[in-house]
């Protein structure tokens, strides 16, 4: 449950930097609930249709070596901002290059969150040894 909790606050926190670095076609109008929100929605894609279509074009992935999951990664986003728009969110993605930079940032967001984070697990644990 702790590690769900970390997860959603990530996707929150990099949904967010992405709508504030100026990407245009991508933005947030709402306050930190809504974003939480989106970033349940973001999750929730990411679990139920991305294992779907990244075994679909599991030969795309293997020709591009993997350069594809950039396309993947944009349409997850694309895809939590058509939801966000059906329920009225605030949070926008609009066109594919706003979806495409947007996953760019996210990822990159995400990767340093969890690596931070990693590190301050790994030295709490090695503090109660």
């Amino acid at each position: 449950m702790r590690n769900i909790l970390i997860r959603l606050i990530i996707n929150a926190v990099a949904l967010y930097a992405a709508t504030q670095v100026g990407i245009t076609g991508l933005s947030f109008n709402g306050d930190w609930k809504t974003i939480v929100i989106a970033a349940f929605i973001f999750g929730l894609v990411n679990a139920l249709v991305r294992p779907l279509l990244t075994l679909l074009t599991c030969p795309l992935l293997i020709l591009t070596l993997g350069l594809f999951t950039l396309i993947i990664n944009a349409l997850m986003l694309a895809l939590t901002g058509w939801i966000a728009a059906y329920f009225h969110l605030g949070f926008v993605v609009d066109g594919f290059w706003a979806a495409f930079l947007g996953a760019l940032v996210v990822s990159i967001v995400s990767f340093i969150l969890t690596l931070l984070l990693h590190e301050d697990d790994n030295s709490h644990h090695h503090q109660r040894r």
